[in-house]
């Protein structure tokens, strides 16, 4: 049994939805928890801007003594999982993999959206991933710089005008039949799930990235022998790079 915490990062809030899925899975597990308020959002940036963001962010579970790391961010997860890896030495999982998995499982169409950051859509991940487990599925993708922004100001509601207006933009590509499954490719965005589902049906399943990567996570820490089995509530340090006031008032909403 190890009694160190798991590390998760992500760019801002999105990344607490694997939070709230790992607490489930395995609540003795001690949550170092770092949003990167300060550079959020990753979506627009480039390779070398991101392998530097990652590096950071990697540090910063190091310091912290954290037995695994799951990186919580689609944008890092599909560009630069390697970065993390790498420096880390210890064992990591992103959410690109376990999503993909998941979309892969739950279609019945074969039709798979990916509904994704710009940065994570350029890099076609989810779609290689996917083609690679099942070569015959169809998958249609779009990348927004709009989503991240309003859920890292608390915006998620349906009834809120600058909620509706740019979903209804983003989720244009997906309606209509044109796919059955649909991944938020953003750790972000399954904060925004009520809201999309209002907009494109009941009928299309929303595959959870970072939910996808917390039941990744919680594998690969029980398969390496050093999950945590102690009697106890776990703990959830978070920190944050940016306004960590806010950042705490919004995290005590999302994981509520």
């Amino acid at each position: 049994m190890d009694l160190r915490p798991v590390g998760i990062f992500d760019s801002g809030l999105g990344g607490l939805t694997a939070v709230r899925e790992l607490q489930k899975l395995l609540p003795a597990e001690d949550i170092v928890y770092f949003g990167d308020t300060k550079r959020v959002p990753y979506g627009g940036r480039s390779i070398a801007e991101l392998e530097e963001i990652a590096l950071d962010d990697t540090r910063f579970m190091l310091e912290h003594g954290v037995k695994a790391i799951l990186v919580a961010c689609g944008t890092v997860s599909s560009n630069c999982l390697g970065v993390v890896s790498r420096t880390a030495r210890l064992p990591v999982t992103g959410v690109v993999v376990p999503a993909a998995r998941e979309a892969v499982h739950a279609t019945k169409s074969g039709r798979i959206g990916v509904l994704a950051t710009v940065a994570t859509a350029r890099s076609g991940a989810f779609g290689r991933e996917i083609a690679a487990m099942a070569p015959d599925m169809e998958v249609i993708s779009e990348g927004t710089g709009e989503l991240v922004p309003l859920v890292e100001a608390g915006r998620t509601s349906i009834d809120d005008p600058g909620v509706r207006a740019a979903l209804e933009r983003c989720l244009r590509p997906f309606e209509n039949g044109a796919v059955d499954t649909l991944i938020l490719g953003c750790t972000h965005y399954p904060l925004l799930a009520g809201a999309i589902s209002e907009l494109i049906g009941a009928d299309v399943k929303l595959i959870d990235t970072g939910a996808a990567g917390a039941r990744e996570l919680a594998c690969l820490l029980r398969e390496a022998g050093i999950e945590c089995r102690a009697r106890k509530i776990g703990s959830c340090e978070l920190f944050a790079s940016g306004d960590e006031a806010e950042f705490r008032r919004l995290a005590d909403v999302f994981l509520a």
